[in-house]
This record gives structure tokens, sequence and C-alpha cells, in this order.
């Protein structure tokens, strides 16, 4: 089977989480790639542009969800790209005391194997 390519969304103080997942994608039994747009600075219309074009290539995207998505400008605009998009979307929770919802994002626990049964669906 091909990797998937899976962009991820999330908000810049997650990145310890997002750095899992990286890590997670350069195992080679992993059937996913990753995609990484985080940014420190604002977000202008040229990172909206390329975000937009990598969120169309991948085959999902995974929001990480936490406290910290309901302040988060950026990965609110990749998920509501990615909606508008088509994309499937589907959120992990970060921290396993943190279950915030994010409205219109179907959210679950992170197990790997629960990540690798959505991946197989895309």
């Amino acid at each position: 089977m091909a990797k998937k390519v899976v962009f991820v969304a999330f908000a810049i103080e997650d990145v310890a989480i997002r750095d899992m997942l990286k890590g997670q994608s350069l195992n080679t039994k992993t059937p996913f790639e990753y995609v990484d747009m985080s940014v420190k600075d604002a977000y202008d219309e040229e990172w909206k542009k390329k975000v937009r074009t990598r969120i169309l290539r991948s085959d999902g995207v995974l929001a990480i969800v936490s406290a910290n998505s309901l302040t988060s400008s950026g990965q609110k605009w990749e998920i509501t790209c990615a909606k508008a998009e088509g994309v499937p979307l589907k959120g992990i929770w970060g921290y396993k005391d943190d279950r915030t919802a994010l409205a219109g994002v179907s959210t679950m626990t992170w197990t790997w194997a629960n990540l690798e049964d959505w991946i197989d669906t895309l």
C-alpha cells in the first residue's frame, strides 16, 4: 500500500505533540507522510495559498485538538480550508486530560491504532 499524505493542523503551543507525530512518520513502517506548514509569523495570503495547495495534495488533515486550538487562528484557518476543499478531516486529542471540542471536528483519542484506522479510510 502506498503511503498516505497527512497534513497536520495544530496550534503552535502544541508543537511538542506535532513533533511526536513527525517522529512517528519517519518510522519506515508508518503508513503516512507528514506535511508541516507551521509558522511563527503572521498568516498572510501567500501562506494561505501554500497551505491550501498542500491540503489539496493531502489525503487527509489531522488536527491536534487542545485548549490551544480555541485561540489558534492558523489552525482554525487550516481546518476551515480542509472543510471547504472537501479533504477528510479528523481531530486527535493531544493530551489525555484535555477533551476540548471543536465545532464540526470529529475527534478521537490518540492511540496509534486509532490513527492507523483513520489513515486506512483515506
